[in-house]
């Protein structure tokens, strides 16, 4: 038989979604079930931040967990999606009839809104991820072309920097600037999926973590892409924020003061799921 091929995917949520991601991984792997080894890692907005981390491997996953817990060093004011963005989000979706047309609205709606300059975007975003070179293993990290609407997937045969990739993937439209790249325009790959579960296409058995479940008019949720991909033969899992978690999240999931409240419920939620991620990657 061939031999079963494994890939992690790790979807967007902000700030607390990074510390719930490494809490949960940080858990799971404690618990015997360790995701760090799967063929392809795919990462979007937060994801693409703990991905890049998890693959480049510069610090075991109890380090990374460790610091998650250490408090924010106060160089930027928490960010916040407000609820006029949030409205523009639901009226762009509303209009749009497929992921691309919603992401070229949302391309056209970032261009136009003010943000901080992406030179400081970007800085931000190289104080979080540490590492600045593409891993050796496959790493996938997502974002969409601000004029098209087009999702790209670039990897370390892309011709584009990490730094350059990881910032683009995290460019929430009307909250952080959209990133240049080869002179196009890009932002965050959550537009186009919370989680971009359909990337692990033909691969056998896949571990989905979504901090963002929510999926609606052309944006597919999460569950929704790990059906289709389980539809095709694959073996998919799937884990959401419980009850917990999703209240150590608070109101704004880009508060850097809630990320150690997040990795906390992460690791105490990955008891619930570790027995079925172990049967599911290591069989």
């Amino acid at each position: 038989m061939p031999e079963s091929r494994t890939a992690l995917v790790l979807g967007g949520g902000g700030l607390t979604g990074i510390g719930w991601e490494v809490g949960m991984l940080a858990g799971l792997a404690e618990a015997g079930a360790d995701l760090t080894d799967a063929d392809v890692v795919i990462g979007t907005s937060a994801g693409s931040i703990v991905g890049a981390q998890l693959t480049s491997r510069p610090h075991p996953l109890n380090e990374l967990y460790a610091r998650q817990l250490v408090a924010p060093d106060g160089r930027a004011a928490a960010a916040r999606i407000g609820p006029a963005v949030l409205a523009r989000f639901a009226a762009a979706a509303l209009r749009s009839r497929d992921a691309v047309s919603f992401g070229a609205r949302m391309g056209r709606f970032a261009l136009a809104a003010r943000t901080a300059p992406e030179a400081e975007h970007r800085a931000a975003i190289a104080r979080t991820l540490v590492v600045d070179t593409w891993p050796a293993r496959h790493l996938l990290v997502t974002a969409v072309d601000s004029a098209t609407g087009r999702r790209a997937a670039f990897d370390s045969a892309s011709g584009v920097a990490l730094l350059d990739a990881v910032s683009a993937s995290c460019a929430v439209p009307a909250v952080y600037p959209p990133v240049t790249v080869d002179g196009k325009r890009w932002v965050d790959g959550g537009v186009h999926s919370s989680a971009n579960a359909d990337l692990a296409a033909g691969y056998d058995r896949v571990v989905v973590i979504a901090p963002i479940t929510a999926g609606g008019g052309p944006i597919a949720a999460p569950r929704t892409q790990a059906a289709r991909l389980a539809g095709k033969g694959a073996r998919v899992y799937v884990i959401t924020p419980d009850r917990a978690s999703r209240s150590a999240f608070g109101r704004n999931i880009l508060d850097p003061a809630k990320r150690a409240d997040a990795a906390r419920a992460g690791r105490r939620q990955s008891a619930t799921h570790a027995p079925h991620v172990r049967a599911l990657w290591t069989t």
